[in-house]
C-alpha cells in the first residue's frame, strides 16, 4: 500500500475492530430508539469481531510455539553459507502455520531488507513495530486455547444470528430505519473504503494456498490453483518472504497472481455493486442499499478476508444470482457457478427451487445445469487420470470425515463424532424449505439462504465460522428489507413468453 501512500502501514486488526466498531454504532445505531430491532441486529454483528480476533491472533501466536532451538539452527545454517536451505526449510515450517506472524529473521520492504531487532525484546519497542504487547506478558492464553475460544465464540455469535434470521418472516412491521448519514456521505466513505481495501489486494504479496478449506473438503480444483491474497500485516510479511526465497509452486506462472488479483478486485466489487441494486430494483430504496453495502465494507471481516477468493468469489455468485433472480436463466447459471466451487451453496437448492417451483423453475435449472457442466467441463483440462478425484471432490462425493479436521472440529478440541448430528440438522434445516412456508417471497429466499449458510457453518470442518462472506450480504439485506411479502414468483418472474396486450 505505500507504493501508494507513503509511509501508510496497515492497521492492525484490533485496531481496525475498534475503528470499525465505533464507525458501525455512529452510523447505523438508532439512539433515538434504544430497544429496537436495528439496535439489536448491530450488536449482533459485532459479536463476530471478537471471535474472529481471537482466531487471528490464535494463529498469529502459534509461530511463537515453534521451539526457538530449531530456528537457531536455521539461522546458522544461513550464516553459514548454506542460505537458500535454511530459508527452504523455515518457509515450510512457517507455511504450516496459517495466517502467520512475520518473519522472525527480515523484513522485506519497498527500501531493501532490513535485519530485525533482538525479539526477545517487547514487540512494542521495536521501530514500526506492531504495538503487540511483549511475549512474556503473564498470561494463561496459548495459541490453542485462543483459536478454540475464537472459534466458539465465531459459533456463537452465527447461532444467535441464525435464530434472528429464522424469525425474521413474522416481523411484519418493518419501519424505515434509515442510516444516521445522507446518501453523499455513505457512497463518499463506500468509495474510500473500496478503494483502500482493494489497494491492498493489489498491492499484496501472493502466496501459495494452505492445505485447507476445499484443498481438504469439498470445493473446485481450478480455484486451488490461484495463490492467496493476504491482507494483514503478519500473513504479507510471512508471503513476502515466502516470495523472495523463490520456492513457490505457482511462481512458475507469472500469471496466476494477477488473475488472482483481478478476480478478487471483481468479486468485491460485485459484492458492493449487487448489494446497491437489490436496494435499487427490489427495495426500491437506493439509499438503503448503499448503506447496507457500506456496512458490509466496514465489518471487520471484510478487511481481512478481501483477498481469500474461497470467500469473495462465491459470495459474488450468489449475490448475482439474487439479483437477478427475476431472470431465472441468469439466476440459475450464477447459483451453479458458486455452488460447483465451494459445494456447500448445495443446500440452498430445496429453498430456490420451492421458490420457482410456480414459475421459472424449469429456466433455473437450464441455467443450473449449464454452469455445473461448464465446471465439469474444465476439470478435464487437468487430465482424465484426476478428472474422477476432482468430481468427487467438487460435489463432496465421500462419507464424512473425522480426522484432519480443523476450527472448533480440530484435534483436542471438541470430539468429531459429533459433526454428524450437526450435518443432520442442517441437512433437515434445508430440506424443510422445501415445505416451509407454503408462500415463498423474495423475503423468505434472503432469509432463508442466510439461514442454511449459517448453519454450514456448523458442520464446516475445515474452519467453520470464519467463512462470513457466505451469509453476510444476505444477513444484512435481511436487516435493511423493507416487506417484500407480495413478491412472489408468479408475480414477479417474467414469464417465458410476455402475454399479448388486447
Amino acid at each position: 500500500m505505500n507504493y501508494l501512500l507513503f509511509f501508510y502501514q496497515r492497521p492492525e486488526p484490533a485496531t481496525w475492530v475498534f475503528l470499525s466498531s465505533f464507525l458501525l454504532l455512529s452510523i447505523y445505531f438508532v439512539f433515538h430508539r434504544f430497544f429496537s430491532i436495528r439496535n439489536l441486529d448491530v450488536m449482533l454483528l459485532l459479536l463476530l469481531a471478537p471471535g474472529l480476533l481471537m482466531v487471528y491472533e490464535g494463529r498469529r501466536l502459534k509461530l511463537d510455539e515453534v521451539p526457538t532451538v530449531a530456528a537457531d539452527q536455521l539461522v546458522s545454517q544461513t550464516n553459514r553459507g548454506s542460505a537458500s536451505a535454511g530459508r527452504r526449510k523455515l518457509t515450510a515450517l512457517r507455511s504450516q502455520i496459517i495466517g502467520a506472524a512475520p518473519s522472525a529473521f527480515s523484513v522485506t520492504s519497498n527500501f531493501g531488507t532490513q535485519d530485525l531487532p533482538d525479539q526477545t525484546q517487547p514487540a512494542t519497542t521495536e521501530p514500526g513495530g506492531s504495538g503487540y504487547p511483549p511475549k512474556d506478558l503473564p498470561s494463561n492464553w496459548t495459541a490453542e486455547s485462543l483459536q478454540f475460544y475464537g472459534f466458539g465464540a465465531l459459533l456463537s455469535a452465527c447461532a444467535l444470528l441464525l435464530i434472528r434470521m429464522m424469525v425474521d418472516p413474522v416481523l411484519v412491521r418493518r419501519p424505515l430505519l434509515i442510516p444516521n448519514l445522507s446518501i453523499g456521505g455513505l457512497a463518499f466513505i463506500g468509495v474510500c473504503l473500496f478503494s483502500f481495501l482493494m489497494s491492498i489486494v493489489v498491492t499484496s504479496t501472493p502466496h501459495e494456498q494452505e492445505v485447507s478449506g476445499p484443498q481438504l473438503g469439498p470445493g473446485y480444483a481450478l480455484l486451488n490453483m490461484l495463490p492467496q491474497l493476504p491482507t494483514t500485516p503478519q500473513m504479507e510479511g510471512a508471503a513476502s518472504k515466502a516470495a523472495a526465497d523463490g520456492n513457490q509452486d505457482w511462481q512458475s506462472s507469472r500469471y496466476l497472481p494477477n488473475i488472482a488479483r483481478v478476480l478478487a478486485v471483481i468479486s468485491n466489487l460485485t459484492i458492493v455493486l449487487s448489494i446497491v441494486g437489490i436496494g435499487y430494483w427490489h427495495f426500491d430504496n437506493v439509499k438503503t442499499g448503499i448503506g447496507c453495502a457500506v456496512m458490509y465494507l466496514l465489518l471487520p471481516y471484510t478487511a481481512q478476508m478481501t483477498g481469500n477468493l474461497e470467500h469473495v468469489i462465491p459470495a459474488a455468485l450468489m449475490v448475482l444470482a439474487l439479483l437477478t433472480y427475476r431472470q431465472p436463466v441468469v439466476s440459475g447459471l450464477m447459483f451453479g457457478l458458486a455452488a460447483g466451487l465451494v459445494y456447500y451453496p448445495m443446500f440452498l437448492l430445496p429453498l430456490w427451487l420451492s421458490f420457482y417451483w410456480k414459475r421459472g423453475l424449469g429456466r433455473w435449472l437450464v441455467g443450473f445445469s449449464v454452469a455445473l457442466g461448464l465446471l465439469v467441463g474444465l476439470l478435464l483440462l487437468q487430465g482424465w487420470e484426476e478428472f474422477l478425484t476432482h468430481i468427487s471432490r467438487m460435489f463432496g462425493l465421500w462419507l464424512p470425515r473425522l480426522e484432519g479436521l480443523e476450527g472448533i472440529w480440530g484435534p483436542n478440541r471438541v470430539q468429531a463424532d459429533y459433526r454428524l448430528p450437526v450435518l443432520v440438522g442442517c441437512v433437515l434445516l434445508s430440506g424443510s424449505y422445501a415445505i416451509w412456508p407454503s408462500r415463498k417471497s423474495l423475503a423468505t429466499l434472503i432469509s432463508g439462504t442466510a439461514v442454511v449458510m449459517l448453519a454450514t457453518q456448523f458442520w464446516h470442518g475445515y474452519g467453520g465460522g470464519l467463512y462470513m462472506a457466505w451469509f453476510l450480504p444476505f444477513v444484512l439485506l435481511t436487516v435493511f428489507r423493507p416487506n417484500l411479502d407480495d413478491r412472489i414468483a408468479t408475480t414477479v418472474v417474467r414469464p417465458l413468453r410476455p402475454t399479448a396486450v388486447t
